[in-house]
């Protein structure tokens, strides 16, 4: 694991540390939205319309036409009853937590975003060793053996810090006599999984006796400071009518105008960000040093020693301490739409070079 660095320019496809360049594989933004200037110029559309923020309330007595506007288009592309926005991926996750916690008993899965805790035990859960699947088997066991009859049950769609899909088809097994609500943080693949980019939510819907609800950051994929809900319209105008909803400042407006004319310029990304991960999954030798998951940007490996090799020939990966300064290191190589195939060839290369150093480890 490298040293922290400071540099006073986004980073996009480089980074610019002390005055030199180095190509830049990590962060979240997989479609490089934040540095496309075909949505930095709808952005500034907006801007002329509804400028830089709303201060007002969502339950104000005047309101913006974009925000209906946008949670329709949301729910339209997702398949979801309902969406609804707020100002962040975090404080969608918190309110939607304070609504439920009397709804049924909570189950974290291993690796839930703090988000989605509001409790000690929530945290402890969360951060539980076992495997994703351990815990859906766990699950299906207590839930059969306890007198409770409702439960919330809370977990990501994927693992974006290992690079580990995620199966739900045990959910088919959960009893029928029992409520269930399925609390989905789909933040690391809402804009590049599913079709178009529309995440989790219409893979779910198919496991009809279960409640599903999604909720996102859309800061990753689509570069928007705000955060997102999918369900069921009760459930969202439950959320509507939270103290947390409504003494929150909303999604700034001028972002969700720019999301509403943005299809083509999300796409085009889509396609740019398949071709890259094409282009280094074909081009690693040693893909073994890898975990990662078919048409996924992120490529997780346990050999943490590569992100000090790399910065050596001037590539920057993601290796860090997550969620806690006290948590183990993740490090990995995550690709961006913005990479062109010179970057991805000389990505592969290093890594090629670097493979004795792994082996004699």
């Amino acid at each position: 694991m490298y040293s922290t660095a400071i540099t006073d320019h986004l980073p996009g496809r480089t980074a610019l540390i002390n005055g030199e360049e180095f190509l830049y594989f990590s962060g979240t933004s997989y479609l490089g939205i934040a540095c496309n200037k075909a949505f930095q110029e709808l952005v500034c559309e907006g801007m002329k319309r509804y400028g830089t923020n709303y201060s007002s309330s969502r339950r104000s007595n005047l309101q913006l036409q974009v925000y209906e506007q946008a949670e329709q288009k949301l729910a339209s592309i997702s398949g979801a009853e309902a969406a609804l926005t707020m100002s962040s991926g975090f404080l969608v996750g918190q309110t939607l937590v304070q609504v439920l916690r009397k709804r049924g008993q909570f189950k974290y899965a291993p690796c839930t975003h703090p988000a989605l805790w509001f409790s000690p035990e929530a945290a402890e859960e969360a951060n539980s060793p076992i495997t994703f699947d351990a815990w859906a088997t766990n699950v299906l066991q207590e839930v059969e053996e306890t007198s409770s009859g409702s439960f919330i049950l809370v977990c990501n769609a994927l693992d974006p810090l290992q690079a580990k899909a995620y199966t739900f088809d045990w959910l088919a097994q959960l009893p029928k006599n029992k409520t269930f609500i399925l609390v989905v943080d789909d933040s690391h693949g809402f804009g590049v999984c599913g079709t178009a980019g529309a995440g989790i939510y219409q893979e779910l819907s198919k496991y009809k006796h279960v409640k599903i609800v999604v909720v996102s950051s859309l800061g990753k994929a689509l570069g928007i400071p705000a955060g997102i809900i999918l369900g069921p319209k009760e459930l969202i105008e439950e959320v509507k009518a939270c103290s947390y909803f409504g003494g929150a400042s909303p999604a700034i407006p001028a972002y969700l105008y720019a999301f509403l004319h943005a299809d083509s310029v999300f796409e085009t990304e889509r396609q740019k960000l398949q071709l890259n991960i094409k282009a280094f999954t074909e081009g690693v030798k040693h893909r073994e040093l890898f975990c990662y998951i078919p048409a996924y940007p992120v490529f997780s490996t346990r050999y943490s020693q590569l992100a000090a090799y790399l910065e050596r020939e001037k590539i920057l990966i993601s290796s860090f301490r997550y969620p806690t300064a006290e948590s183990e290191p993740f490090t990995r190589v995550i690709l961006n739409s913005l990479h062109t195939a010179a970057d991805i060839e000389r990505l592969a290369e290093c890594i090629h070079a670097f493979v004795p150093e792994a082996v004699i480890e």
